[in-house]
């Protein structure tokens, strides 16, 4: 029965040798059949080679994760300061604009707070004008409500300008209102209500929007102004009203009005008012800092490629991923998780004690460890390297330092001591536990403490992170 088989099998019959074969022909045979192994051998070494050195050339695919407002694009800025000089410097001028938009959004927004402050609530009587003629604003007790001078009403009339410089900008950068994004430009930490000025959306740039090389709106109608006569104006119009732009920051009442409304704009990003006067200048120039630390948020997944010149990675080849962090977004993030070498996790744990944009139910430090598990646990990503980029601790110090208590908002902390050393220590020892219990597999702790404004700190991190994802990257592809 087995016998009939193998006779009957069409494969055995073609390689069986022939019947009447002769020794000389058998000795033939054989020597080329050697021959067509070793042609064989050859071209699967060939194609193994081939196979191994694809493996090392392809990009190192990274991802930078985290919630919105984590940190993302400002460590994205870093890499391109740090691995590609040249296209920082050809795109610096270009954010000038942004810089310039940062800085007037910014006393456009308390002039809002001030119109509320005005116009709010229940009309004021003739006696109790919300809008005083003298020369001194007051707090009233009484009625919660910061009382504005003459002054602030002239400074605000004198301001008006800006609303145009506003607009101008937002056109020429491309700019589109963020109707359907539920994330706000400047949300008050910690504060338990909204105004009409608060709840502004943020403005956006889609990814695929070429801003930095845009022709203004103006332009493109008609060309009416010139980009340089554009950018001469709104210098001018800045530069002149420096003084007031200053004045109303440091103005003591508006101080007064901003604290009582649990808003602290220094810890927003494209924070700019301890610098209006080098910014509005005629002559003002981008600094490498001012560009890291501008704020223009991208609407979909910013692609950067990096080819590395030197260091461990020299030779090879990143493409780094910026997706959006807000809730609406994060779905987004799956698609990139396939043939993902490594993940930057930035968690800004400066934001203890706020609340989400999108929902102020929700703690963001929370909503970070949630996130945190997501991904470690993710069977996807099990092979994947991941860097945890503990944030914003230099926010987080400062607040420590103004008295914020960690154990009000966060009850596990304590009696442990309200310091930056016992609360990043805490921080780190919460995610670390969170990978150990939910990652599919084993693998190590790496966290960095960072504050990614920072550019000459945030650049050493990076060339820690760069030869430990490189390392990771080598030996998944066999090749250490």
């Amino acid at each position: 029965m087995g016998k009939r088989s193998v006779d009957e099998d069409p494969l055995a019959r073609l390689l069986a040798p022939p019947p009447n074969e002769t020794p000389e022909d058998r000795e033939t045979r054989l020597r080329l059949e050697a021959e067509a192994r070793q042609i064989s051998d050859k071209i699967d070494e060939q194609l193994k080679a081939e196979r191994a050195a694809l493996k090392k050339n392809r990009p190192v695919k990274v991802l930078l994760l985290g919630q919105s407002e984590s940190g993302k694009s400002t460590t994205l800025k870093n890499f391109q300061l740090t691995y590609c000089q040249d296209e920082w410097e050809a795109e610096r001028a270009s954010w000038c604009m942004v810089i310039q938009l940062n800085l007037v959004r910014g006393i456009n927004f308390i002039l809002d707070l001030l119109s509320e402050e005005m116009t709010g609530g229940p009309s004021p009587s003739a006696g109790d004008s919300d809008v005083s003629d003298d020369d001194d604003a007051r707090f009233s007790p009484a009625s919660g409500k910061v009382h504005l001078s003459s002054k602030h009403r002239l400074l605000k009339l004198r301001l008006a300008p800006l609303r145009t410089v506003q607009h101008d900008l937002e056109l020429r950068i491309g700019i589109q209102a963020g109707a359907d994004l539920s994330d706000t430009m400047i949300s008050p930490p910690g504060s338990p209500t909204m105004g009409p000025a608060q709840r502004k959306q943020e403005f956006f740039v889609r990814s695929s929007t070429s801003w930095k090389h845009n022709r203004s709106a103006s332009e493109a109608a008609g060309g009416r102004r010139s980009k340089e006569s554009q950018m001469r104006e709104t210098a001018d119009i800045l530069a002149g009203c420096a003084d007031d732009m200053k004045a109303i920051w440091e103005d003591t009442t508006v101080r007064e009005m901003l604290l009582r409304k649990g808003i602290r704009m220094e810890t927003t990003p494209g924070f700019f008012l301890n610098d209006i006067h080098r910014i509005a200048s005629r002559e003002y120039q981008p600094s490498d800092n001012d560009v890291v630390r501008a704020r223009l948020r991208t609407l979909g997944v910013q692609e950067h490629k990096i080819k590395f010149t030197k260091g461990p990675a020299a030779g090879s080849e990143w493409c780094i991923y910026d997706v959006g962090g807000s809730r609406t977004q994060r779905i987004a993030w799956y698609p990139y998780f396939d043939d993902c070498d490594a993940i930057i996790f930035l968690a800004p744990i400066s934001c203890f004690d706020e609340r989400l944009t999108e929902d102020r139910r929700i703690n963001r430090l929370e909503d970070s460890f949630m996130l945190w598990k997501a991904v470690a646990s993710s069977k996807l990503l099990s092979k994947t390297s991941i860097v945890l980029f503990l944030n914003k601790c230099d926010l987080l110090e400062q607040k420590l330092l103004n008295g914020v208590r960690i154990r009000d908002y966060v009850h596990s902390y304590g009696d442990r001591p309200n310091d930056i050393e016992h609360a990043t220590k805490y921080f780190a020892q919460h995610f670390r536990e969170i990978l150990r219990k939910n990652s599919p597999e084993p693998r190590p702790f790496r966290v960095h403490m960072t504050s990614v404004v920072d550019t000459k700190a945030t650049a050493m991190t990076l060339s820690v992170v760069e030869e430990g994802i490189l390392r990771d990257h080598l030996q998944r592809a066999d090749l250490l």
